[in-house]
């Protein structure tokens, strides 16, 4: 602890005083040179706002940077007189890179040079590094190794200007990943806990002034540059050569899991659309948050929250062995996977997308495959049962007991997962729509989870006769694998209901009996939004139902409390859920249309009708 608060004053501390001073600078100057973002069709900002923030992101950078970087190590390298297995000073690095591409994104945001041209420059500033000694060594295959670097490099770089498409998202990421990466290397690498804290520092005093409402953007000039920072700082984590190998490769993945999962998304879907994936659009994760109801500011915090979270899990990772990261790896990787399939099943543009799909260059078995989403659900699926099975293993067993009981688990993680597979498809819990998901469904599944158990403990008893196995295990892995997957399919069903009510728009409206009716016209009106009405809640003649719920909303109370309800609620209009056929129910149409008349609200029946097929005019 000691060590903390001298390195914050002497690099987080200058760096983010000198971004707070030059921004607003920066914007003065934008201003009066016109340097700005005007409003267009395929871009999200709806104000003129200054641009060119990115000089006081690289300026607040430069300076530390500079004083803290070690430029000779740079020169033996380029001499030859260093090892190549010596890397140059990461300062030093970062700093060179960073300054060209700092160039390169400020032509391209006074000119606007073309994509091919920003990506050759990014390659070139990719292939200094790995020049200057640095490798992600994740392979043994030093040209393989090489070529992952120049690949990762230039992917977060521009993962990182993708990101920054809404106030605040791309400063604010990058500085939650950087004090990340500055406790991740705090022990470790003394010049990566340096040079993270001036970046920290730096995109910490930018966004000051660039959270919602935006008083400036950053533009090119800095996106590329921290991109381009924060890579380089990430990779670096393989040259302090972590006991736990498998950390090397997910500690990485997992500091940046937000920029890499809005690149894949974006990514993926326009060229499934038959969209450049090159062009800007308003399909982004963060557009998708605010299309299910989020507002801009709750949309930038909840990825600020995903990326936090994601990190721990990094840095839980980097001090853990390998038999137990897993057990954090894989439900982080998992819970943000479904997050990206469930924003991809949002409607962003008018026509209808994954157009290519329907090319005449897939075989009808495949496009079966991809529209049912079955293949999906079977990789779901494997990953689902083999987690279950791990984390029994990791739950029932402890220290040298687990190493020896982790080769059972190799041994025998094959037939489990074939078993129930099978068993699944034989049930048939792939037949169902997740969002649809009733009792039936979680009845199947449940039987499926038992069923799929008993069968692999009598193959296993078969096999192996129970030699080295533990009945807990399988305990606690059926536990598991009901939960995940009544879990994993429930939550497509939730994550649905919650994109339509966050999404309702339209009149305010009272639903007028809270019973059977009532909650089908709910439902209705949940799934329909060419109703264009928004339920606050309902009211009913039964005073016992007063303070209850019906999927959510409020039963608020009785028809003689709708005058305190319509003032507090600012009600449009009221829909009665029954029909007219007694006298009780004549009598409260007749009083309802009155209320109506009285307050200006209009009054609409909801009414179901089957018709045979000889009473249609066709």
């Amino acid at each position: 602890m000691s060590v903390i608060w001298p390195a914050i004053l002497a690099y987080l501390a200058p760096s983010f005083v000198l971004a707070g001073i030059f921004t607003p600078l920066v914007r003065w100057v934008a201003i009066r040179k016109n340097w700005v973002a005007r409003p267009v069709q395929d871009r999200w900002h709806k104000k003129t706002t200054a641009l060119m923030g990115g000089i006081a992101i690289f300026a607040a950078m430069a300076a530390p940077a500079f004083i803290a970087a070690d430029f000779k190590s740079v020169y033996g390298h380029l001499f030859k007189m260093n090892s190549i297995h010596e890397p140059a000073s990461l300062c030093a690095v970062i700093f060179l890179g960073a300054a060209f591409l700092f160039a390169l994104g400020l032509i391209d945001d006074l000119y606007n040079i073309k994509p091919h041209s920003k990506l050759i420059g990014q390659i070139l500033a990719a292939a200094l590094v790995t020049f200057l000694g640095f490798r992600l060594h994740w392979f043994e295959s030093l040209t393989l190794d090489t070529m992952s670097t120049l690949f990762w490099i230039v992917g977060i770089t521009n993962a990182f200007n993708l990101i920054d498409n809404m106030d605040g998202l791309c400063a604010g990421v990058g500085t939650v990943t950087a004090l990340s990466l500055a406790v991740l290397y705090q022990q470790i690498s003394p010049q990566g806990f340096q040079m993270a804290l001036i970046l920290a520092g730096a995109m910490g005093g930018f966004l000051i002034y660039n959270f919602n409402p935006a008083k400036i953007f950053m533009g090119d000039c800095g996106s590329l540059v921290i991109g381009f920072s924060i890579s380089v700082l990430s990779l670096h984590y393989g040259e302090t050569r972590p006991v736990n190998p498998l950390a090397s490769v997910a500690v990485p993945i997992l500091i940046l899991m937000v920029p890499i999962l809005d690149t894949t998304l974006v990514t993926v879907i326009r060229m499934l659309s038959g969209r450049k994936a090159s062009t800007g659009g308003r399909d982004h994760t963060s557009h998708r948050l605010v299309l299910m109801g989020f507002s801009e500011k709750k949309a930038v915090l909840l990825l600020y929250l995903i990326s936090a979270i994601s990190c721990l899990a990094a840095v839980y990772v980097s001090v853990s062995d390998t038999l137990t990261s897993p057990a954090v790896i894989i439900p982080v990787v998992l819970a943000i996977f479904l997050m990206g399939v469930y924003l991809s099943q949002l409607r962003v543009y008018p026509e209808k997308e994954f157009s290519v799909l329907r090319g005449r260059s897939f075989t009808p078995v495949l496009m079966e495959l991809t529209y049912k989403r079955h293949l999906l659900l079977v990789m779901l699926d494997f990953i689902l049962i083999s987690f279950s099975y791990y984390l029994s293993y990791r739950l029932r067993f402890e220290g040298s007991e687990f190493s020896f009981y982790f080769e059972v688990f190799l041994k025998s993680l094959p037939l489990v997962i074939g078993c129930k597979l099978l068993v699944f498809f034989i049930i048939g819990i792939y037949r169902g729509l997740w969002s649809f998901i009733s009792t039936n469904d979680v009845i199947t599944y449940v039987r499926a989870s038992i069923i799929s158990t008993i069968t692999v403990i009598v193959a296993i008893t078969f096999i192996f006769r129970f030699k080295d196995f533990s009945k807990g295990v399988f305990i606690i892995d059926w536990i598991l694998t009901t939960g995940l997957l009544l879990g994993v399919r429930g939550s497509f069903r939730m994550f649905l209901e919650i994109q339509k009510r966050r999404s309702l728009s339209g009149d305010f409206v009272v639903i007028y009996g809270a019973g059977a009716a009532g909650e089908l016209l709910l439902r209705e009106i949940l799934n329909n939004n060419r109703l264009n009405v928004n339920p606050v809640g309902f009211i009913d003649d039964d005073v016992f139902k007063t303070g209850r719920k019906i999927q959510g909303y409020p039963i608020l109370g009785t028809f003689e409390d709708l005058d305190q309800i319509i003032e507090k609620q600012k009600v449009n209009g009221i829909i009665i859920s029954f029909n007219k056929k007694d006298k009780r129910h004549k009598k409260a149409h007749t009083c309802a249309g009155s209320f109506c008349q009285k307050h200006k609200l209009y009054l609409k029946i909801f009414k179901i009708k089957i018709e045979s097929i000889e009473s249609i005019d066709l």
